[in-house]
């Protein structure tokens, strides 16, 4: 682990994406045959949060190629998608011209998308695995407030910060669970793939409860609801186990740390 200051943290990052979406997109982990044929990516977590969204516009904030926002057209969502990673672009407009839905992707930082896009949406909706590539959550609560009609939603679901507190093997803490500027890695392989042939620089952040949380009320939000959860959803980590289907937990850890997170908020009227 490196403590460093800020470096070109997107243009590290997006070269980074674009590496891990050629890995990603032929994974068993995404599995775009079974997608393609019909199943979500969505999973129980944000969906009690999203309810009925037929009709909804949604803007959905690092995307990846596409998954999730396809999943939420399906269910008759207007979706518009963002990412920073052009590759993952490219094949997310492909994905979606494959599944026969009508998202739109855009390649943007999510900092400057107020520059490119001038909706307003009737819901925000970002999940696991995003925020600890922005720097600052005052500037990203900032996005999700401009971009929310009054009474919009924000529909969020994380990795809990004391997950990123752990070294990988989850032996010790080896990162620091407040935000004490960057975190700069060179990490091989993938969540996918720990074996593909790829080693990529990142610049992270970690982000306490608090200081999310913080951000979108001091950015006119009302959190509705919060919940942790003593499972990820995903199978992204080291040493997991599977108690029970689509449930996975650190084995020697079981249910005594939270890995996951979700935030429901509403944005007030004008």
């Amino acid at each position: 682990m490196k403590m460093e200051k800020e470096l070109d943290y997107l243009e590290v990052n997006k070269n980074a994406w674009n590496t891990k979406t050629d890995v990603h997109i032929d994974s068993e982990f995404y599995d775009v045959d079974g997608f393609l044929e019909g199943d979500t990516s969505l999973k129980s977590i944000e969906l009690e949060l999203l309810g009925d969204i037929k009709g909804k516009s949604i803007l959905h904030l690092q995307c990846h190629f596409g998954q999730d926002s396809i999943s939420l057209a399906r269910m008759g969502a207007k979706v518009t998608g963002v990412d920073l990673s052009d590759r993952a672009v490219e094949e997310a407009e492909i994905l979606n011209e494959k599944a026969g839905t009508d998202c739109r992707f855009i390649q943007s930082d999510v900092y400057d998308l107020p520059g490119l896009l001038s909706e307003k949406f009737d819901i925000v909706f970002t999940t696991y695995g995003t925020i600890g590539w922005l720097p600052n959550m005052d500037k990203w609560a900032g996005v999700i407030s401009h971009f929310l009609k009054p009474e919009g939603k924000l529909v969020f679901a994380e990795f809990h910060p004391v997950v990123w507190m752990f070294d990988d093997q989850f032996t010790k803490v080896g990162y620091n669970y407040f935000n004490k500027g960057a975190i700069v890695e060179e990490i091989a392989g993938s969540y996918t793939d720990r074996d593909a042939p790829i080693v990529n620089d990142y610049v992270m952040w970690n982000h306490g409860l608090a200081e999310v949380m913080s951000a979108l009320i001091r950015n006119g939000l009302r959190i509705d609801s919060f919940n942790e959860y003593d499972y990820s959803p995903y199978d992204c980590f080291f040493g997991t186990e599977e108690f029970e289907p689509g449930k996975f937990r650190i084995q020697h850890i079981g249910n005594q740390i939270p890995m996951v997170y979700s935030i429901a908020a509403t944005k007030h009227s004008a």
